[in-house]
């Protein structure tokens, strides 16, 4: 196992949608103990504090449902500068949050990747596909929007410049099943791989994950991981705002994340959409500390038996 410097950046982002408690997200990873579990595998760990916002200033948005434009515009340039400055160190861990915070992250390993010449990838565990923009969410929740801002779609006029635009066709999103009409339009005429439920059940996991992989290992790729608490059933993840039935399993999570450590790929990770004040006892947080682990060398069979006692 490849050693890693982990850098732990704390994004408590509760702007991008109108429920509030995910600013709690990045102080319950330390509490499940991410660091320690980091650590264990004989990864070394910094721990960046939380972050806050850039101070800006932005115009009305044209959709008057738009929620808290600027807070949203400002974190996305701090952890665009953030990512940038983490990522020639170590392996950054962005501890969300709400899905807001991807603006910066992925724009921000996007402008790394190309500063160091290779090609960038995003893997999407998510039951939704955040590729909305600030004229067409009909929410008005900008956590539904990074996917849109990072490929250049129109309507981020105050959002910062792009340093360089994702390529839709390197984006894979795995565990879909909660996509709006005008989100299904955009992706049926694009590029981005879509892996939704109905496949996985046919399939199984492993084999469009390996295919995304083989895709990006071809070309020695970067590859940025957001992994969205709603990628897993609330049954085993509760800890969430937007809970959608028929998500991954435990089992399904720790391989997706056991591939992608034997891959060798990931070079970032966002851990997003944890919301402390809906979870039963840590056990939301622990599993995603645990996927973490597993991303990071641990294996299923070696994982500790948590008493609840």
């Amino acid at each position: 196992m490849t050693h890693k410097h982990c850098i732990l950046i704390g994004a408590p982002v509760d702007c991008g949608k109108r429920r509030r408690g995910c600013l709690m997200g990045p102080d319950a990873y330390r509490t499940a103990g991410i660091a320690e579990a980091i650590t264990a595998l004989g990864h070394s760990c910094t721990d960046w504090g939380n972050l806050a916002p850039a101070d800006v200033t932005v115009g009305e948005p044209r959709n008057p449902l738009v929620y808290k434009l600027a807070e949203n515009v400002g974190w996305t340039k701090t952890l665009a500068d953030a990512a940038q400055k983490a990522a020639p160190d170590g392996f950054p861990i962005f501890m969300g949050g709400d899905h807001a915070l991807a603006a910066g992250t992925v724009s921000g390993m996007a402008a790394h990747a190309q500063k160091v010449g290779r090609p960038f990838f995003a893997l999407w565990l998510d039951a939704h596909s955040d590729i909305h923009t600030p004229d067409t969410t009909d929410s008005g929740n900008l956590h539904g929007t990074p996917v849109g801002y990072v490929t250049g779609r129109d309507g981020f006029d105050d959002f910062p410049p792009l340093p360089v635009r994702v390529d839709p066709a390197n984006i894979c999103m795995i565990g879909l099943r909660s996509v709006d009409v005008a989100e299904h339009e955009i992706l049926a005429d694009g590029d981005v791989e879509l892996v939704d439920m109905r496949r996985i059940d046919e399939e199984g996991i492993r084999m469009p994950l390996q295919g995304f992989l083989d895709r990006v290992a071809a070309v020695d790729g970067m590859l940025h991981v957001s992994l969205d608490v709603d990628f897993l059933d609330p049954s085993v993840a509760p800890a969430v705002g937007t809970t959608v039935p028929g998500g991954a399993t435990v089992r399904e999570g720790h391989l997706v994340m056991e591939m992608l450590s034997d891959s060798g790929l990931v070079t970032s990770l966002d851990l997003v959409e944890l919301n402390p004040y809906l979870d039963e006892r840590g056990k939301t947080a622990n599993l995603m500390v645990d996927l973490t682990a597993s991303l990071l060398g641990r294996r299923v069979f070696d994982r500790p038996t948590r008493s609840m006692k």
